[in-house]
């Protein structure tokens, strides 16, 4: 999640590769939080910052300036230790930073017309990558993968993606997800799958990535809506579950492997004469959704804490969804999910609170909800 022009005081905000914490760049400078009890971790008024990014729970991040002050470019790239509150290295370009993705071995940064790859510990470049103008600096990384997998988009009129193997870089495919272009993409933390959005933002698509080919295909609504954000369930092998955010202010929570969790039971008619990709997008238990999670048009960014079975409070068995949202208005939320075999739901606000104030603890809520 950013902006250039925010109304409020959060310009930034993302989650770190395990989404055990998260940081806000603001009009002063830099905040890092601990995800699992809102404990204030860092803070340093460094001035206005476009983009934090940090690098699982190490010291280094990534940062770039809103260009208030000097030093604080928007076309440098200051690599930052937190425990010496020094800078450790400096990257110039020529035109403005839009996006920086990182992982132990690679660092990304993201202009508008090209895309640098570099190796994190020497800093050498390894890749010139030319695009398409990318005025969003619209990415994906699978900082988890082997591979290093790095999607972006392939055309300005059409929601296409080409992915990058950054580990030896090379152009592996071209993904053609969308009719209209690229609104939002993630990849699983494996790199395995791509989930796109396009600008409409009435379908999510989910493709397996080293096929090139859809996976998955969900309607999100019928009228169009900006997707802020989506995210992946934390998986070795194959996610459960994809999650998003939109303009709307509604969270949409999508199951990606229905038939192991048994939920296309009773729909055995319908998969045997529809293709699969159509039924999930028709398939109502695949989708799950909650309205008003956060003001319409407010920019969010989200991450799925867990997904674990457990038993609700009829004792069926039941798959529970942690997720966190962090929101351009200052709040961060803890959602819990529960859904049954039988496609019942219910939802809870397990915290929330106002990160601006430095001195605020997660409040608790019990607040419920059932569908």
């Amino acid at each position: 999640m950013a902006s250039s022009s925010a109304p409020s005081q959060v310009i930034c905000a993302s989650f770190n590769q395990d989404n055990s914490l998260f940081s806000v760049g603001t009009k002063e400078g830099v905040k890092i939080f601990d995800s699992r009890n809102g404990r204030l971790c860092f803070e340093n008024n460094l001035g206005g910052l476009n983009i934090v990014e940090m690098l699982f729970g190490t010291s280094l991040l990534a940062i770039v300036g809103t260009g208030e002050q000097r030093a604080m470019s928007p076309r440098r790239l200051c690599l930052f230790n937190t425990k010496t509150r020094q800078s450790k290295r400096d990257l110039n370009f020529k035109t403005s930073i839009l996006a920086v993705r990182l992982n132990m071995k690679r660092l990304v940064v993201v202009l508008q017309d090209r895309t640098f790859v570099y190796d994190l510990n020497s800093t050498t470049i390894l890749e010139e990558i030319e695009t398409v103008p990318n005025t969003k600096g619209l990415c994906a990384f699978a900082p988890n993968s082997e591979e290093c997998y790095l999607a972006l988009p392939a055309s300005t009129s059409k929601g296409s993606a080409l992915v990058y193997k950054t580990s030896q870089p090379e152009l592996i495919c071209q993904i053609d997800a969308h009719q209209a272009p690229l609104a939002a993409m993630v990849f699983s933390s494996n790199g395995m799958y791509l989930a796109t959005a396009s600008e409409k933002g009435t379908m999510v698509r989910v493709h397996l990535v080293t096929q090139a080919t859809k996976s998955h295909s969900f309607r999100r609504g019928t009228y169009p809506s900006t997707i802020y954000s989506l995210a992946f369930s934390p998986s070795v092998d194959l996610p459960d579950v994809l999650v998003a955010t939109s303009s709307s202010g509604s969270l949409h929570l999508f199951f990606l492997d229905a038939a192991r969790n048994g939920r296309r039971q009773a729909n055995i008619l319908l998969s045997s004469v529809i293709p699969g990709s159509v039924t999930d997008a028709l398939d109502p238990a695949n989708h799950h959704v909650i309205h008003n999670v956060v003001p319409a048009d407010i920019k969010s960014c989200l991450a799925v804490q867990s997904v674990e079975n457990s038993q609700n409070s009829s004792k069926l068995p039941a798959l529970k969804t942690v997720i966190y949202i962090v929101t351009q208005d200052g709040y961060f939320r803890e959602y819990v999910i529960g859904t049954t075999k039988s496609n019942e739901s219910s939802w809870s606000l397990e915290r929330e609170f106002n990160f601006l104030d430095a001195g605020l603890s997660g409040l608790k809520h019990n607040e419920q909800h059932t569908d």
